[in-house]
């Protein structure tokens, strides 16, 4: 029983669809749980844990398992790659049964090998953004954030990074046309555009001063130079960093793509300890969700400590009411009004900046199972690294017949 001091409507998915569970009697007394080796884990799930290795993660299926004919396939392997490449390799090669991936001109390069079985769907589920660390100078100022976001050729991004795969975002943060029940009329027709002369303006009027050398530099002689951050081996990131690199570039700016492995990446943004970086968001039911995660000051951190999911460290009263007055109530309209006051805060002030709509990388062949998710049945979060979805992915495969 969760008894709770005021109304939270958000609980209920963030309890049921993310929260891990773990029993009982096997953690009451298991001391520092990040320390604890769960050598016999109790579980209710469709898998056990077959074996383990840095290269593959095998699973096999739960003879116990509570649901009477499930799962219907018997294992699952989950190989790990060192880039997008490795991985095209084996799916070209038809190798791989289900796979999350980002591949370029994929109608040529895996469906027609064998058009009966490989399919692909890439619905749009989030937004791709560029962090930049809000808890550093200049990044703290919104001249520079405004200059930034108008120097992005946000096209190019979508045409050649991504493939066409996806468009540009919305500037509201809201997946569209997915969200557009929740879209502020406000900004119906707010879109982003590339403006190079603004963005020096706005460097100008901020007190930035050009060098000799065409970068900016701030009152104490500091240059406008920054890093920004990417995985090692995903392309199309790597790639839209460079087109974002060249863009700032040409507006005075500094910029070099840093590709990182994925671990010191990730701490990075966690620690605070990064100039700028692409990375996804969160999303769920409402937008409300990849607005809490992204927003939320409780989910922040000062730089040095670790924060959950806010990694530009986006401090603001105003933000926090707004997130709280939706939470906080059922009324539709309250939770409206607060999401429109969400999307004034992205579009006015920028706290992330969006870049295009992030696709779910979703491949797969139907010669060995069937039963997976498509447009015309889309029952759950297709790609292999959506997690609760993707074990619902699996209690609906089948071997074909």
């Amino acid at each position: 029983v969760v008894t709770m001091k005021q109304a939270y409507t958000p609980l209920l998915w963030y309890l049921a669809g993310q929260t891990w569970i773990v029993s009982k009697h096997e953690y009451s007394s298991a001391g520092d749980p990040t320390k604890f080796a769960d050598d016999n884990p109790v579980g209710t799930g469709p898998f056990l844990l077959k074996s383990f290795s840095p290269q593959l993660i095998d699973l096999k299926k739960n003879p116990n398992y509570w649901q009477p004919g499930k799962p219907a396939i018997s294992e699952i392997r989950y190989p790990s790659f060192n880039s997008n490449t490795s991985a095209e390799l084996l799916l070209t090669r038809g190798d791989v049964d289900w796979t999350g991936l980002f591949t370029p001109n994929i109608q040529q390069t895996y469906v027609s090998k064998d058009p009966a079985h490989n399919h692909y769907w890439f619905p749009s589920r989030n937004i791709v953004m560029l962090y930049l660390n809000t808890a550093k100078a200049p990044f703290n100022q919104l001249a520079v954030r405004q200059a930034i976001s108008n120097a992005i050729d946000r096209n190019k991004i979508y045409k050649i990074a991504e493939s066409n795969y996806e468009p540009v975002s919305s500037p509201t943060g809201l997946v569209l046309p997915a969200n557009q029940s929740n879209l502020d009329s406000t900004f119906a027709n707010t879109s982003f555009s590339l403006d190079t002369s603004r963005s020096t303006q706005l460097l100008a009027s901020a007190g930035f001063t050009k060098g000799s050398d065409g970068i900016y530099m701030d009152k104490s002689g500091k240059k406008l130079s920054f890093s920004i951050n990417v995985v090692t081996g995903w392309t199309d990131w790597v790639t839209a960093d460079q087109i974002i690199a060249d863009n700032l570039k040409k507006i005075g700016i500094d910029a070099k793509v840093n590709s990182i492995s994925y671990n010191s990446y990730y701490s990075a943004l966690q620690m605070g300890s990064y100039d700028m970086a692409i990375s996804w968001t969160n999303p769920g039911p409402t937008p409300f969700y990849l607005y809490n995660a992204l927003l939320n000051s409780v989910n922040s951190a000062a730089v040095g400590k670790q924060a959950s999911s806010n990694f530009e460290r986006w401090i603001d009263p105003t933000t926090d009411h707004l997130l709280a007055q939706y939470a906080t109530t059922t009324d539709s309209a309250r939770q409206q009004q607060a999401l429109n006051g969400l999307q004034q805060i992205m579009v006015e002030q920028l706290p992330s900046i969006p870049l295009v709509y992030g696709a779910t990388w979703y491949e797969y062949s139907s010669r060995n199972f069937a039963g997976w998710p498509d447009a015309s049945n889309a029952y759950a979060s297709p790609a292999p690294f959506d997690f609760p979805d993707a074990e619902v992915v699996a209690l609906n495969l089948s071997p074909s017949a």
